[in-house]
């Protein structure tokens, strides 16, 4: 194999040939982008379950398409597939896709009103610990496929297997607000390897619900000015006060950079490095020091063979939580020194929302677009700074400004973290 083909350890490159995407914003990769770079915002009231008892009432829901809304399994389902086919049109592949799939899905288990129904059908408990029981014998009387696929954690990837050819083995993977850049790890690390020429890596989330909104919000981690709902996501600003739960999904398409050209592929960007380390420090919350995420983003460049100063633009996590911003900063700083003022660092999160468990692979895709079009999106709603993060956050408005490589973040609930230096094609 030629060297233009390898990177710096002798490793394949990879490329990224397809990429799709829906988030609250619109379905498609050419709507969400001119949503994103006009400061257009997706978060609004949420109409899918009654809210008037709860400090949160707003969301970043996808319902201007036909998901289902019988669970959240369907609706991942639903927005993985359309994501997939976007990607693979714009990579020029049909029949098989003959690689592997790594899919980041969020937790499955049934609505709120399905275990309701169920526990109906079973009956009240005869004896102590005799629930169970009955809830199988119900099952058995009447079986509810619908139910039995929403608590199966690697539902959507087999469906997927089955509806797009993937050779092998699906894998799925939660590592929660990581788990979209982690999938893309996955993925690369299977080309590197040399155990694939193509992999297909997918994100999706729709797991807004009664349940995960208040979950969410006995965590303090959900912003309740609700009023008006386009204005909550406000990141790294001084009155932010916590992240907006959202729905979306993302899929790219990755080969080795020989393959692509071999077969005439528009190259889209290389992933250029992915790190990851974990941190021990708290179930949900980051370790203060930022320790975790500076090892993290040093993996990524280290891997990646490149020095902090190859970073034009950096795509934050930037949840808009007092914490995890006051983190990320701490760990760009440290990482970056005094040239993160001159860094562009602006967050999709005040636009979109949070979506989980798509969230690494929906800002991979924008990283990229990013580079390919010359133009940084904008953190809106960056009216009040907070004096202690001193960032350019491109506030509120986009702008133009070439950049050949972005660093994304992603940490997340559980000493979840990862980061991925993407960059423009090789020349």
């Amino acid at each position: 194999m030629s060297n233009q083909f390898r990177d710096h350890l002798g490793r394949p490159i990879v490329a990224v040939t397809g990429m799709g995407v829906i988030t609250s914003l619109g379905q498609g990769l050419e709507d969400n982008w001119a949503a994103l770079t006009g400061g257009r915002s997706g978060i609004h009231d949420i109409t899918r379950f009654p809210v008037n008892e709860l400090s949160t009432r707003i969301a970043g829901t996808v319902d201007f398409i036909d998901l289902p809304v019988a669970n959240s399994v369907e609706r991942s389902y639903a927005m993985a597939r359309e994501t997939t086919l976007e990607a693979l049109a714009q990579a020029g592949l049909s029949g098989d896709f003959n690689g592997p799939l790594f899919l980041a899905a969020p937790p499955v288990e049934p609505e709120w009103s399905a275990r309701f129904e169920l526990a109906d059908r079973a009956g009240p408990a005869e004896e102590p610990g005799d629930a169970y029981d009955r809830f199988l014998a119900a099952m058995r009387e009447r079986p509810d496929p619908a139910f039995h696929e929403a608590v199966l954690f690697g539902s959507i990837s087999e469906r997927l297997a089955d509806r797009f050819g993937t050779r092998g083995l699906p894998v799925t993977l939660s590592t929660a607000c990581a788990s979209g850049a982690t999938a893309i790890q996955l993925g690369v690390e299977a080309i590197r390897q040399g155990r694939t020429e193509r992999a297909l890596t997918v994100a999706t989330d729709g797991s807004v619900s009664a349940e995960s909104l208040i979950r969410f919000a006995l965590l303090s981690a959900l912003s309740t000015q609700n009023d008006p709902p386009e204005k909550a996501s406000k990141p790294f600003t001084k009155d932010r006060d916590g992240f907006v739960i959202a729905e979306g999904a993302a899929t790219l398409v990755l080969e080795s950079l020989e393959s692509a050209i071999a077969r005439g592929a528009k190259v889209y960007g290389i992933v250029k490095g992915c790190g990851e380390k974990a941190d021990s420090f708290h179930r949900t919350r980051s370790s203060p020091d930022g320790g975790p995420a500076i090892a993290t983003i040093r993996a990524a460049l280290e891997d990646a063979g490149v020095g902090e100063e190859a970073i034009g633009y950096i795509n934050a996590h930037g949840t808009s939580t007092p914490e995890n911003d006051k983190m990320e900063y701490g760990a760009m700083l440290s990482v970056f020194g005094e040239r993160l003022k001159s860094i562009p660092v602006s967050s999709n999160k005040s636009m979109i929302g949070h979506t989980l468990t798509a969230a690494g692979a929906v800002e991979a895709v924008f990283s990229l677009q990013t580079i390919l079009t010359g133009t940084l999106p904008p953190t809106i709603n960056y009216q009040n700074p907070d004096p202690s993060i001193e960032l350019d956050v491109v506030p509120n408005v986009k702008r133009a400004q070439q950049v050949s490589a972005v660093l994304s973040n992603s940490f997340g609930f559980g000493g979840q973290n990862a980061s991925l230096v993407l960059a423009a094609e090789p020349q």
